[in-house]
């Protein structure tokens, strides 16, 4: 589990392309606006979420499965009871990272993901984290 500032920092150095699962399309929703900052500090953001065909103007992908391109990251605004599929399929896709927003917490699915080698963020805000570190 990363926690450490730098551990952090170098995390979101290295990211380039970030999969936002739950992204929503409606303006109150933290999942849309953490979305649309994290594109506009340059990230490549593909949104996903079935009940969408776009998001922020961008195409909404109904799973992991289905993003045509490599994915760095998975950013997860779920139901931790329904975090343990999304991490099965982010390792199935081979992503580098799981960041579980805050007030995601899943223990098993943190723990099945660095099992698999993936770098894991839980129960921590990736905006709050990229204002505080990456100045």
């Amino acid at each position: 589990m990363l926690t450490k500032d730098e551990e952090l920092k170098k995390l979101l150095t290295e990211t380039k392309s970030i999969a936002v699962v739950g992204a929503s399309p409606k303006p109150w929703r933290d999942s849309g606006a953490i979305a649309e900052f994290l594109y506009k500090k340059g990230y490549k953001i593909f949104p996903v979420n079935p009940q969408y065909q776009e998001v922020l103007g961008m195409k909404c992908y109904p799973d992991l499965k289905s993003i045509p391109e490599k994915i760095d990251m998975v950013d997860i605004f779920r139901n931790p009871n329904e975090v343990g599929p999304v991490i099965d399929e982010a390792i199935t896709i081979g992503a580098k990272s799981i960041w579980m927003q805050l007030g995601v917490v899943n223990e098993n699915a943190a723990l099945t993901a660095e099992r698999a080698g993936l770098s894991v963020v839980m129960d921590r805000c990736i905006s709050v984290e990229h204002h505080a570190l990456m100045h």
